[in-house]
């Protein structure tokens, strides 16, 4: 009896436990609770109110016997609170992080310019007028005479392809056709430059721009008359291994059908390509799947914010430097025309940072993106240039594709050395820099010319005696400072030949 008795006391023990647990009722006794392996869950114990008040206090005083043992343990820390380093700014600490230093020069190189803008309107007031804008581009309204030269401009690109044409089919020869594209594109280089000479109301601006479309499509034709000649020279079936080397890379996205010479010889084709981002010509260009409609507009508003900017900027900030600058440039005062100098540098290169912003990122994705061009890669990490060459491989890639592909490597298969080839490259683009200057403003002084060819031995010594954060240095200092400086040249001696004539 006494054993069941027993038993029975245990059994409602456990049976009152297991009441409290399911029912969360608050048991009569807590040591006992306590001393429970479930009570020791954090679920559990947060329940209980002398668990919940003993804790933190004895994780303070375990904390500070703790900390009082570390202390007692090594009492040379108490003696001595120096060891062995470098200061931050010394190269031998390894320190890189100076995310605040980058920052500190934003903050005062817009404080610097706020200013500056700031003087700009006291003294001068709002010199934004989009007038005179439009008046730049024309100046009889009833004719468009650098509009005219680009619509002119078709009948080049129709002569290009009659030409591949007649090839493809055998009814030229090889040297016909070779002279009949030399006589196209000579005249395509020509032409527009006479014109913009001989009439008068082509504006300086409107026949950049007449010149500009001109030298490119010179470029593409030239480029369209080299890949087609390559097609020919081979036989039938490397025609086809040529056009899937050249146009079908892997992963490619779109349409499975690829074109083969002479199928890409259609007026589609052309003018998909007069179209194109690009210089060089493909049978098949990478495309992208579809148009994504808001990457399309958000470079279109790009485009149209940093066009009203660049004019808004070039009339507040450049124009009245400009003009400031003419008497310090007559009377040859060094001293006041390395001021100006100096004061033009800073909107001249803000400027053309803008502009490489809205050419190379906005306006030629926004080309890409309408007509699903796939290759994106305008530019490269120019900015980090340690060497004036690695610059100009990198900051205008469709140029230097072009350059790399139809003038360099053709130059070295025919015997000629790098540098010889290299300067080939240089005068070549130097041609065109002072072709794109002096035709509009109707005067020849060679400060383009001479710019770009003073970048061979630049490129010398920046490349051999300089290294790292200095040829970097050098190669800013080559942007900020040449740019403002040819473009005062330009601007004093077009206003010596036109206005201080018609002053005297």
């Amino acid at each position: 009896m006494a054993d069941s008795g027993a038993s029975g006391v245990t059994l409602r023990r456990r049976a009152t436990f297991a009441v409290g647990r399911a029912g969360s009722l608050m048991p009569m006794n807590g040591a006992s609770v306590a001393a429970s392996p479930s009570a020791d869950s954090p679920e559990q114990s947060a329940d209980i109110p002398g668990k919940k008040h003993a804790a933190p206090e004895a994780t303070r005083s375990k904390g500070k016997s703790g900390k009082h043992k570390r202390r007692n343990d090594k009492p040379s820390d108490m003696l001595s609170c120096h060891k062995t380093q470098e200061s931050l700014l010394s190269s031998a600490s390894g320190y890189n992080n100076y995310r605040g230093v980058l920052n500190w020069c934003v903050v005062m190189l817009i404080l610097s310019n706020a200013r500056l803008f700031l003087e700009n309107l006291l003294r001068h007031g709002i010199l934004v007028d989009p007038i005179q804008v439009v008046s730049l581009f024309l100046k009889d309204p009833y004719s468009w005479p650098a509009a005219c030269l680009v619509i002119v401009s078709n009948l080049f690109i129709m002569v290009a392809l009659y030409t591949e044409r007649q090839l493809s089919k055998g009814s030229f020869g090889e040297l016909v056709g070779f002279v009949v594209h030399c006589i196209n594109l000579t005249v395509m280089l020509t032409f527009p430059a006479a014109v913009v000479l001989m009439v008068p109301s082509v504006t300086p601006v409107g026949g950049v721009f007449a010149l500009g479309i001109y030298t490119i499509l010179f470029l593409k034709l030239y480029s369209y008359r080299d890949v087609n000649m390559w097609c020919r020279d081979l036989s039938s079936a490397k025609a086809k291994k040529l056009s899937r080397s050249l146009s079908c890379p892997s992963g490619f996205a779109g349409d499975d059908s690829k074109v083969c010479y002479p199928g890409n010889l259609t007026m589609k084709d052309m003018y998909y390509f007069v179209f194109a981002p690009t210089l060089c010509y493909e049978l098949n260009f990478p495309r992208s799947p579809k148009i994504r409609m808001s990457f399309l507009v958000r470079r279109l508003v790009e485009m149209l914010f940093f066009t009203q900017l660049l004019v808004a900027l070039t009339q507040q900030w450049m124009v009245p430097i400009i003009q400031s600058s003419m008497k310090p440039l007559e009377d040859m005062d060094l001293s006041r025309m390395m001021e100006r100098l100096l004061r033009l540098a800073v909107p001249n290169h803000l400027l053309w940072l803008m502009f490489f912003y809205w050419f190379f990122h906005s306006s030629l994705n926004f080309t890409a993106e309408l007509l699903r061009f796939g290759d994106r890669q305008f530019y490269k990490d120019w900015w980090n240039a340690e060497t004036v060459t690695y610059f100009w491989q990198n900051w205008n890639i469709p140029v230097h594709k072009w350059c790399l592909r139809h003038f360099y490597k053709p130059l070295i298969k025919r015997g000629f050395s790098k540098i010889v080839s290299q300067s080939a490259v240089f005068f070549l683009s130097a041609f065109f820099h002072e072709y794109l200057v002096s035709v509009p403003l109707r005067m020849f002084r060679l400060w383009a010319f001479m710019g770009m060819m003073a970048q061979l031995p630049l490129a010398w010594f920046v490349g051999n005696l300089l290294r790292g954060n200095y040829g970097n240095a050098a190669v800013w200092m080559s942007l900020i400072i040449g740019q403002p400086f040819a473009i005062l040249m330009y601007v004093h001696d077009y206003y010596v030949l036109h206005y201080r004539q018609d002053t005297d």
